[in-house]
């Protein structure tokens, strides 16, 4: 990655001259998927507008249609080469309801549930070490050729080591699983098509308790950024919120099955029990003219109050405990950040993914011990049903699935409501304070510009949900007068 290049007229247009102007940043980089942000300005320099716009469009719900039921769990995790798996699940979950079976036998469930807990593994340290962790440890404004994961490893080497292994390790356990690393293929309705080898069992178990002290030994460096920045933790891109996300019927955290709970900035009660086929009677979505990703809310509270945040922080401000031990005192250490309450500090999403990283290794850890993994009695069966919804916690948050099928077999329609797609009002919320913190009033730098992607990262958005586009994106910034001319541009090869 090359430094950034300025494309100007002689002189500085901007001195002396605060607006109005229209930012864009196309595409925002280090997510996946791609995305573009405008920030109008005013004459005084002050933020009149921010939108993260999504430019790709997801066509899966429309050309799903007409396909078998059974090649839906196989087919729909192309929609993203990055989490395939929490497709793959929740697509297949969906299809358990069609096929009549409401109770999976125990080899099947504990095989789907090891998939998942590597799956939201790996890609939370993906997330936290590939593209969050050159702003947390380096700085936002840190050099652009600096700021990356080769940087990362330069300055903290043993930071690299965990970004490899664990990542491996979490796609070693799909592997294992589903047969390879990316686009398993495990799910069959009704239950899986394998178990799991003595051999690959007693491989995964050699390395999980180096797994879980990594990831503990991760979770203690991001504290340490935390406590020397604490002002920027609780505030930047921070606002009170709702939140949503599955629970377990106890109450704990439970990423793969359970029922969808929503509670409020207080942390109190929005929603309690919600069953995935209910989803429609508390849940709706807008359509807005300028993003292809739709807005979904809470329908008690309408489209001005009713939006809401998914993913970690969610997971972790929803659910009453973890029931795995090292993560569930971290949880408790966690939840004090709020001083009695909610934590909201959008930043607060990295730690929280971190916590999630123990309590999958943990997971995995406790199901590698489990004999059932190694039965035989793989597919339940049940009295066909014509519709199925389920509902699935990707690592970036709630993920829900909702197919009908025919009496041929064939799908006539779809719905998904994405993890992002959840977060997509939270993250323009996000967008605007940064902007409004950080830009108005002040000259255009990458650095400056880095403040708001980075806003963005921390949700760990999948962009368009589909597979990434080959070669290197430029992020290029362009800077126009009231009259819609270009006065300047700034490009990042």
């Amino acid at each position: 990655m090359s430094d950034v290049q300025v494309s100007q007229p002689q002189g500085n247009p901007l001195k002396g001259r605060l607006g109005p102007r229209k930012i864009v940043i196309d595409p925002v980089t280090r997510v996946e998927g791609h995305g573009k942000v405008t920030i109008k300005l005013n004459e005084a320099g002050e933020v009149e507008q921010a939108r993260f716009h999504i430019v790709e469009f997801r066509g899966f719900e429309r050309f799903i249609c007409g396909r078998m039921y059974w090649e839906v769990p196989v087919i729909v995790q192309r929609l993203c080469g990055i989490c395939p798996v929490s497709h793959h699940l929740g697509a297949g979950k969906a299809m358990d309801v069609i096929a009549g079976v409401d109770q999976l036998t125990p080899t099947a469930e504990k095989m789907r549930r090891l998939m998942h807990y590597g799956q939201v593994l790996q890609s939370n340290a993906l997330n936290f070490f590939h593209l969050a962790s050159p702003d947390l440890l380096l700085g936002f404004e840190a050099p652009v050729a600096q700021r990356n994961i080769i940087g990362v490893i330069e300055a903290f080497p043993q930071v690299g080591k965990w970004a490899i292994f664990i990542r491996k390790y979490g796609q070693q356990v799909i592997a294992a699983t589903g047969g390879r690393r990316i686009h398993p293929r495990l799910c069959i309705p009704g239950g899986v098509n394998q178990n799991l080898t003595v051999e690959n069992r007693d491989a995964l178990r050699k390395d999980i308790d180096q797994i879980i002290n990594w990831c503990c030994e991760a979770l203690e460096l991001h504290k340490s950024f935390v406590h020397s920045h604490e002002t920027l933790h609780e505030t930047f891109a921070s606002f009170p919120s709702s939140y949503m996300s599955l629970v377990g019927a106890d109450g704990g955290m439970d990423l793969y099955d359970g029922t969808l709970r929503a509670i409020d900035a207080d942390g109190e009660s929005i929603f309690e029990g919600v069953r995935p086929v209910d989803y429609r009677d508390y849940l709706t979505e807008e359509v807005r003219s300028w993003s292809y990703m739709k807005f979904p809310h809470i329908r008690s509270l309408g489209r001005e109050d009713g939006w809401y945040r998914v993913g970690p922080l969610a997971q972790l401000n929803c659910c009453a405990f973890i029931g795995t031990p090292i993560a569930e005192i971290a949880r408790k250490e966690f939840m004090a950040l709020g001083h009695g309450g909610l934590v909201h500090a959008t930043l607060a999403y990295h730690w929280a993914r971190l916590i999630c990283m123990i309590h999958c290794a943990e997971t995995i850890k406790k199901l590698l011990f489990d004999d059932d993994l190694q039965g035989t009695d793989l597919v339940a069966s049940g009295q066909r049903r014509s519709e199925g919804v389920a509902i699935i916690e990707a690592p970036r948050g709630t993920l829900l699935h909702h197919y009908a099928v025919d009496h041929n077999d064939q799908v006539t329609s779809a719905n998904l409501i994405v993890s992002t797609t959840n977060n997509n009002e939270a993250m323009n919320r996000s967008v605007t304070k940064v902007a409004i913190d950080y830009l108005a009033g002040h000259e255009i730098t990458e650095g400056l510009l880095n403040h708001i992607e980075v806003a963005i990262r921390a949700y760990d958005p999948c962009l368009s949900c589909a597979t990434h586009a080959l070669g290197q994106m430029p992020l290029v910034v362009t800077l126009e007068d009231a009259e819609g001319s270009v006065i300047a541009t700034r490009i990042k090869e």
